[in-house]
């Protein structure tokens, strides 16, 4: 059996509005459980069982929510921003208020995103610990060096005095017409690092995007700013972090 919640958490939680505002329109009538209006904020409903109604449409309880986004550049990851839009914003099918990004992209920053309201998931998928790999393709001038490979294979110590750990560098063109290509494999998640890493070999990055995370790889039929729940293999692939 579910546990019960209180029915102004209830419609809150589907994003229907504030508890404040949810319990003021309950007290006038505009909620309803199981055919009979409600009028009371506190009582208490099954999210499996009890049918709950707002304003006359029928309000199905989620409890986690998992999508996959292609973050388009000029996009913040944060849940609110004042200056720019959010990847939140562009979600726009979701029934849970309370999502957040797994992670983050830097503004001009391509790729996957997850998008979740399961705090214990983002945890396992952003802890040090599990060196989750995240891969990227990288587009930046200059040429690569030769001694590129084996150095972010030994791991790379930048400028600053940051050392990384080992990474997988794929050339995917060495920069001899001006612009080199490359794949990036990380096991980890530093500030800015896929950009510093190339800096520091001389190579600035012109354009980034992130293909994958984990288990998880951006679907090829999403265009910059699209978006998808996760099927059901990739939730298990997900549980297996």
């Amino acid at each position: 059996m579910a546990k019960k919640l209180r029915l102004d958490k209830y419609l809150a939680d589907m994003g229907l509005g504030t508890r404040s505002q949810i319990r003021d329109a309950i007290k006038k009538g505009r909620a309803s459980v199981g055919g009979e209006t409600v009028k009371e904020p506190e009582m208490k409903v099954d999210p499996e069982c009890d049918q709950v109604e707002f304003d006359g449409h029928a309000v199905g309880y989620v409890d986690f929510e998992y999508y996959m986004l292609y973050k388009p550049a000029g996009t913040v990851s944060a849940t609110e921003d004042g200056r720019y839009p959010t990847v939140l914003s562009l979600i726009d099918g979701r029934n849970r208020k309370d999502l957040f990004p797994v992670g983050r992209l830097d503004l001009d920053t391509e790729g996957f995103l997850l998008i979740t309201n399961d705090g214990e998931l983002a945890h396992r998928l952003l802890s040090p610990k599990r060196h989750v790999d995240k891969v990227y393709y990288a587009r930046c001038g200059g040429k690569i060096p030769e001694d590129a490979v084996s150095k972010f294979r030994e791991g790379l110590l930048l400028p600053d005095g940051l050392s990384c750990m080992p990474a997988e560098l794929e050339v995917l063109a060495d920069g001899t017409d001006g612009e080199a290509e490359v794949r990036l494999t990380l096991h980890e998640g530093k500030f800015h690092q896929v950009k510093r890493m190339m800096e520091a070999i001389g190579c600035p990055v012109r354009y980034l995007k992130r293909l994958s995370m984990g288990p998880l790889t951006l679907d090829e039929s999403l265009s910059p700013g699209g978006y998808r729940p996760l099927n059901e293999e990739e939730l298990e692939l997900l549980k297996q972090i």
